[in-house]
């Protein structure tokens, strides 16, 4: 998914980071392709995890292996690093491998698909479907910050930001110097086609949700004749600044939250007798976090925490549940179920350890972005915030981007897949991460796109279930039938 941009603070969700906007469009210059080799090693696998942490024990045709890409792609020749790569191979007459990439930026896709397979299971019938851990993330060369990751994202209202934010910055640099640099969308997209072509694959095929369609796109404007069938579900628009971003999200989210709570209140809501009561309880409990945290065991639910902990599950309307009952149960003085909400978003594991999911968050938006917004720019647009969706604002906070060690740029605002083989761009109107003009503007960057419009609730469409969006999809993944112009699909 493609999360809101915390200003680390990563526990409070202040959408503050470092966008930019676009380059000028350019003339497509497409760079030379990876010859197809076919030489990745499959093994089974051994280090697969689940959200929580724990060992997961991969399911039938799951295997593992590990392709080795330049460090630095000015330099093909020079230091290697390894991608963690998985595959699930396809149960019936194969056409080919179909890549997934599941957002952040910074989800382990190693981990995620050796979850959400089942998900897939139609397409698996004819591809095999593989996905893998970015450069930077968890196994592959993750970016790792020391403990100074639990002291932002356990920080409280009160909390000294800037000096939090200056610790965490110089404890990448420290933890992670080698590959900061190295980071970003632009590397990721020559690593893609480096794995189609290891893979065997012509063309490569692919799905990205939400960060992943910044990816896919980024792929396309740069190897256009070696997009295969590709769907980019929740689509993300590149050329927003920080403070549009800001600005747009808060009004999704705000949207969400006020339709999780008129559908509470559909289904005798604990949280209050109408809608405004409902939202406006849970504003009072955050609220009194900033100046007393809940206890949880030997941990504490914060303001930060707790503003996760709400945000989490308003990605999707199946899990508007989890919201009431844990808001509800916090207000009793019970935060546990809070404070598992929080930790699912920031990867936070029973001992204590982290994924690198924030930790890469943050280091591929800074790579990705030019733009350093200063303390004052950053209070500027949190106060524009605040008068959306207060439970997104944080008062004292900076971006992490403007401590950040190492310079971004804007390569990868420029999308043009001029000569590409269509893609389908899916947007959903009640998405609360990629807000739909975000599709309608991705469909019109990538020249080539083919935009799906989805009328329901929650962040991307293919696994909220609904019938009409998989089977859209799948009649293109598998068929190569493209959805008729302007399709909808209701809720």
């Amino acid at each position: 998914m493609k999360k809101p941009i915390v200003t680390l603070l990563l526990g409070a969700a202040v959408l503050t980071a470092c966008g930019t906007t676009g380059q000028p469009a350019a003339k497509n210059t497409a760079a030379p392709a990876a010859k197809s080799t076919g030489t990745i090693t499959w093994s089974p696998c051994t280090d697969l995890t689940t959200p929580d942490g724990k060992p997961a024990t991969p399911g039938a045709g799951v295997e593992c292996g590990r392709l080795p890409v330049p460090l630095d792609h000015a330099q093909p020749g020079g230091e290697k690093i390894d991608l963690a790569l998985i595959r699930v191979k396809a149960t019936g007459d194969r056409l080919g491998s179909l890549v997934f990439n599941f957002g952040g930026p910074g989800a382990s896709g190693v981990d995620t698909m050796s979850l959400a397979a089942t998900a897939f299971a139609k397409l698996g019938s004819r591809y095999d479907l593989v996905s893998f851990d970015p450069r930077g993330v968890e196994r592959s060369s993750g970016v790792r910050c020391g403990g100074e990751i639990d002291k932002i994202i356990s920080a409280g209202g009160d909390a000294d930001t800037e000096k939090l934010t200056k610790e965490f910055a110089a404890a990448c640099e420290k933890d992670s110097g080698k590959i900061l640099p190295h980071v970003g969308t632009m590397n990721a997209a020559k690593d893609l086609d480096l794995l189609r072509a290891a893979l065997g694959d012509r063309q490569l095929n692919y799905v990205g949700f939400s960060y992943g369609t910044h990816l896919g796109a980024v792929y396309a404007t740069h190897f256009p004749k070696n997009v295969g069938r590709f769907v980019l579900d929740g689509a993300f628009d590149p050329t927003v600044t920080f403070e549009e971003r800001a600005v747009i999200q808060a009004t999704g989210f705000d949207q969400a939250f006020a339709a999780f709570a008129k559908d509470c209140v559909a289904q005798s809501c604990e949280l209050g007798a109408d809608p405004a009561a409902a939202e406006k309880a849970v504003e009072t409990l955050l609220e009194g976090l900033k100046t007393k945290p809940l206890k949880v065991g030997d941990r504490e639910l914060t303001y930060g925490l707790a503003q996760l902990a709400v945000i989490t599950p308003l990605y999707a309307k199946q899990t508007w549940s989890m919201l009431e009952q844990g808001a509800a149960a916090a207000i009793k003085g019970n935060g546990t179920a809070l404070l598992a909400l929080a930790d699912a978003y920031t990867g936070r594991r029973p001992d204590g350890t982290y994924s690198t999911m924030m930790t890469s968050l943050t280091a591929i938006n800074c790579a990705d972005n030019a733009e350093r917004p200063t303390a004052a720019e950053t209070a500027k647009v949190n106060e524009r915030v605040k008068k959306i969706f207060p439970i997104l604002s944080l008062d004292g906070s900076t971006g992490t981007c403007a401590h950040w060690p190492v310079k971004g740029d804007n390569a990868a605002k420029r999308i043009d897949a001029t000569g590409s083989a269509p893609i389908v761009v899916i947007g959903g109107k009640g998405d609360p991460a990629t807000p739909y003009q975000w599709a309608t503007k991705l469909t019109d960057q990538l020249k080539t796109g083919v935009l799906v419009t989805y009328e329901g609730e929650g962040h991307g469409a293919y696994l909220s279930g609904n019938g009409c969006v998989m089977g859209l999809v799948d009649a293109y993944v598998l068929e190569g039938k493209l959805p008729a112009p302007a399709a909808t699909c209701a809720a």
